[in-house]
């Protein structure tokens, strides 16, 4: 990566998000990096009145009222708890990244509202959130915050489900790619990480072929133009997985190709259980407005929510537009 990549992490002391933690030690991230946790209370009722002290003291610091009104409402338990909890985040993943530059931060209000508003700030290359996919049920059912998280962050989102070794091992990473922007970068941000040595790579590309219904017997001039859309689609996903493949050997690891016909969002969660993967890359599409953020790709959705592993859904960094998998 040419520059040092911003990792933005909610931490709310859960179970889940303890498992988020963990899980970063197997997401190939880099030895450097700037990282900020940060964990939202819900205040329902309004905070007790500040001090006069306390009024001066956030004042002289502040640009704007709201800047003024957060200032002081960090004073309040339930914010100081938060704080507390974000710190403790902090020491552990300096602990297990010495080399990043962490800090930590608390909120209040929504939880998924605040992450998305620090996100939308500070402008992370990837958003951390735990899930509360650990039973069969709860694979396909994400818990709320998560949900919104990953269906409205500008940037790439991992809905993580920790799995902890006592010593580094080959990763498996299961990479479902379609020929859009969303799954070139998901190639790219594979191949950008710093994986543990022996690690394996599987590109899994879900092809849908026309078939020649019972009239295209009758009518040559249609059976031969499925023929031949069927030949050229063939030709790209062949394309397609090769320059997967090409790119992600080159990063040092070893690539496999999987080619199969049906729904991808059933297809790709069920390979990443069949083939043991650690984490799944798909890609999604960057939006322009609010509206068009909440419409998740339903492939990426279902798929984070359903898999038994972590997922990551990358979305094409701001810039960058064009190209296909083959050129990746």
């Amino acid at each position: 990566m040419n520059s040092r990549m911003k990792v933005l992490i909610a931490y709310d002391g859960s179970d889940c998000a303890e498992a988020a933690l963990d899980d970063l030690q197997r997401a190939g991230l880099p030895h450097e990096a700037e990282a900020l946790v940060v964990s939202v209370t819900e205040l329902w009722l309004p905070p007790p009145p500040p001090s006069v002290y306390e009024v001066v003291e956030e004042a002289l610091a502040a640009h704007t009222p709201a800047e003024l009104q957060r200032g002081y409402v960090k004073h309040t338990p339930a914010v100081a708890e938060a704080q507390a909890l974000a710190d403790r985040a902090r020491e552990r993943l300096l602990v297990n990244f010495p080399g990043w530059e962490v800090s930590a931060e608390a909120s209040y209000g929504s939880p998924a509202r605040e992450v998305l508003r620090r996100a939308d700030e500070w402008g992370p290359h990837l958003v951390v959130v735990g899930s509360h996919g650990r039973s069969a049920l709860g694979r396909y059912v994400m818990g709320s915050v998560s949900q919104k998280v990953l269906n409205e962050a500008r940037s790439s989102v991992r809905v993580a489900r920790g799995r902890i070794e006592a010593e580094p091992t080959p990763a498996r990473i299961l990479v479902g790619v379609d020929g859009s922007p969303g799954s070139a970068a998901a190639v790219r941000a594979v191949a950008a990480r710093s994986w543990p040595r022996g690690s394996e790579a599987r590109v899994c590309i879900v092809d849908d072929p026309l078939v020649s219904v019972g009239i295209a017997r009758f009518i040559p001039p249609l059976k031969e133009e499925i023929e031949k859309e069927n030949k050229a689609e063939l030709d790209w996903v062949r394309e397609t997985v090769d320059g997967a493949v090409r790119r992600l050997s080159a990063a040092g690891l070893a690539v496999t190709s999987f080619v199969t016909t049906g729904d991808p969002r059933s297809v790709l969660v069920e390979e990443a259980e069949r083939w043991g993967a650690d984490s799944v890359f798909v890609g999604s599409h960057r939006f322009g407005n609010r509206v068009e953020r909440f419409l998740l790709g339903s492939v990426a959705a279902a798929v984070a929510a359903r898999a038994h592993c972590s997922v990551e859904v990358t979305r094409e960094p701001e810039g960058e537009r064009g190209g296909n998998d083959a050129a990746v």
